[in-house]
């Protein structure tokens, strides 16, 4: 490993940049829809007393960020008339989304639960432009600074998005409780405010037209039909895919295998987290004071650390030390099973996890970003991002078998071993690098 060139006061000065503040208010308008379309719309449903039947089936909306990939070359290359003439690419459709999620939410406060017809309609609304705000704030996020600055700005963006999740979930809670539902509903979508001011505030960043895939194609025009509409298509779909086998030849299945093992462990522990905290005896309370709120504090530590050192080391340290830290605090929570229900162990365990996860979440974002192409950002990174869920999701879907079959200590331990192919594969991409690039440098070849 070699020092990337910064001290450790420029690392650190880092977060003083205009454009890492920025992702911090982009991050929240990002992550306010998020749970609103989730956990805190299931609980005004039940609160409403719809059956539990009709709720599970909301979850299905869900399904739109993993999808998102497909009109993601929609987002990269359509101009949306007049506004992306005016304000450019990136803001403009940011700009859209946030307009689409307000207006749904303002729609679901209307209809709520008398209409559950209407209400999974404007659901589905906020969450399809929340996917393409998200598409746009990622290319954008990509575009905006060199690859060195990627963890600072996933850092930043994870801090806002984390907030966003406090405000959208016990913030409307608290909210409904006083105000009601339809009020806090209400009100949260005025939040969206915050996004489309920075939106406005921000610049453009500059976009990379390179000759190179200019010529790739026109090399794939000219093997499909003629024609504007496949010209477009050969730009905006297939160049994309193309330009990422081209770049890294067969070792893409590598990155891609690794890109969707990365995840495993944490998403697979995840969802058996809070049934967890219940049946080892501790309170609601309990979870909402050490789970949520201090777990919070220690998520953005671990981001903000990471960032400092991606700065400072590159990018494959510290994706190494995030493999190996969440792989390994599911050791901790195996050892927390055998404990009587301290809250003082709790505490421990969530600080270790929560630190390990913010930690590793804002290294594999900036490693993603570095992968990218420039020329097709929102495609290729719409790509990514919908490929590091989808297998811990599936995986996920068993992990209650497994707890009613073998118990939380036998699962916990599975989780922690799930996370060792991505360490091995991680050792890998420094090895391919390293020989890739004129000395080791941490940071991969375009």
């Amino acid at each position: 490993m070699r020092d990337a060139g910064f001290t450790w006061r420029e690392a650190l000065t880092i977060y003083s940049e205009r454009r890492v503040i920025a992702m911090a208010f982009l991050g929240f308008s990002a992550g306010l829809p998020y749970l609103l379309v989730f956990s805190t719309l299931t609980a005004w449903l039940r609160d409403e007393e719809v059956s539990r039947s009709a709720i599970g089936f909301f979850a299905w909306v869900g399904i739109t960020y993993s999808i998102k990939v497909l009109w993601a070359p929609v987002v990269d290359r359509l101009p949306i008339f007049a506004l992306t003439k005016r304000i450019g690419q990136r803001r403009s459709w940011m700009l859209l989304g946030q307009a689409g999620i307000s207006s749904g939410l303002l729609l679901m406060s209307v209809i709520g639960p008398t209409d559950l017809f209407w209400l999974s309609l404007f659901a589905l609304l906020v969450a399809f432009s929340s996917a393409t705000q998200d598409i746009a704030i990622d290319a954008y996020r990509i575009e905006a600074v060199v690859d060195e600055y990627q963890g600072a700005m996933s850092a930043s963006y994870i801090f806002g998005y984390r907030v966003a999740l406090l405000a959208a979930g016990a913030g409307c809670l608290y909210l409904a409780e006083y105000c009601g539902w339809a009020a806090a509903y209400q009100i949260l979508a005025l939040c969206l405010v915050v996004g489309m001011v920075t939106v406005l505030l921000i610049s453009e960043p500059e976009r990379e037209e390179h000759k190179t895939d200019q010529s790739a194609e026109e090399a794939i025009v000219s093997g499909l039909s003629a024609g504007p509409l496949m010209a477009w298509f050969a730009g905006a779909v297939v160049s994309p895919f193309v330009d990422f086998f081209k770049r890294n030849g067969k070792f893409a299945l590598v990155i891609l295998l690794f890109i969707s093992v990365f995840r495993l462990s944490d998403i697979a522990m995840g969802i058996m987290a809070n049934p967890f905290y219940l049946d080892m005896g501790y309170s609601l309370s309990d979870i909402a004071g050490v789970a949520k709120v201090f777990g919070f504090f220690m998520t953005i530590a671990g981001s903000a650390i990471c960032g400092v050192l991606v700065v400072k080391w590159g990018i494959y340290l510290p994706l190494l030390i995030g493999a190996i830290a969440v792989a390994l605090t599911n050791v901790f929570f195996a050892v927390l099973s055998l404990l009587d229900p301290e809250i003082s162990y709790l505490a421990i365990v969530i600080s270790a996890d929560n630190l390990s996860g913010g930690f590793a979440a804002t290294a594999f974002v900036a490693y993603l970003s570095s992968l990218t192409n420039r020329a097709y950002t929102a495609t290729q990174y719409a790509l990514f991002s919908s490929l590091m869920t989808l297998p811990g999701k599936f995986i996920s879907g068993f992990s209650g078998m497994v707890v009613d079959s073998f118990g939380y200590f036998e699962f916990f331990i599975v989780a922690g071993l799930i996370g060792t192919p991505a360490i091995v594969l991680v050792l890998i991409l420094m090895h391919h690098f390293r020989v890739a690039t004129d000395g080791f440098s941490g940071q991969p070849a375009r």
